[in-house]
């Protein structure tokens, strides 16, 4: 059964296709929300979130990408999560250790990385990447990993952040210029293409 049979059987009362359409993009949502939060906990809820609203939502659905639909509600999820953890800055946005210590950093960046419990193996590179990540403000790391991460186009990111294109650009360049400067603290990991020197400043 093809995905618009299976919205249409799910909008018919039919749980066993919504529950393939979760099962279809569980994945994508988990990873999407997980490097927005950056803290696996804070991406089950926000996914578990997005679930809930995708049910709720399902007849609001009016076509067109079923993936930029979701995204949206996925985003939109991850922005309430952050808000939530703003409001009680005791719940740190960074996971801890078995020892109770704040772990800097989670590992990922490539779209197919693992799982969060299965990262250890990750490079100092894309440890350096995270962290410059989660240092963006929400509205350029958001931005980022539509664009840079998950591969959508600057039209998608622009209709899922319901922002317009020119503000998709700017952010995103703005994005990659702190990134780029950011990364410059871990000069010795980068490839020479990445290094900023004199001449370039």
């Amino acid at each position: 059964m093809d995905e618009q049979a299976l919205i249409l059987s799910a909008l018919e009362g039919d749980m066993n296709a919504f529950n393939r359409l979760v099962l279809s993009y569980q994945t994508m949502v988990f990873n999407t929300a997980y490097r927005i939060m950056g803290d696996d906990q804070a991406a089950d809820d926000a996914t578990q979130e997005a679930f809930i609203s995708m049910y709720q939502k399902l007849s609001t659905y009016r076509g067109g990408s079923f993936k930029a639909w979701l995204l949206r509600i996925v985003t939109n999820a991850c922005y309430d999560e952050l808000r939530r953890v703003k409001r009680h800055p005791n719940v740190p946005l960074e996971p801890e250790s078995d020892e109770g210590e704040l772990i800097e950093s989670p590992k990922w960046m490539v779209d197919d990385a693992p799982l969060p419990s299965e990262v250890m193996g990750q490079s100092e590179l894309e440890e350096s990447i995270q962290h410059c990540i989660n240092n963006l403000d929400d509205k350029f790391r958001m931005v980022v990993i539509l664009v840079d991460v998950n591969g959508e186009d600057y039209e998608t990111a622009a209709s899922i952040l319901k922002s317009p294109v020119g503000t998709i650009k700017s952010r995103l360049a703005r994005a990659r210029q702190r990134l780029q400067e950011c990364l410059q603290g871990f000069w010795e990991l980068l490839p020479e293409n990445f290094r900023l020197t004199y001449e370039d400043n």
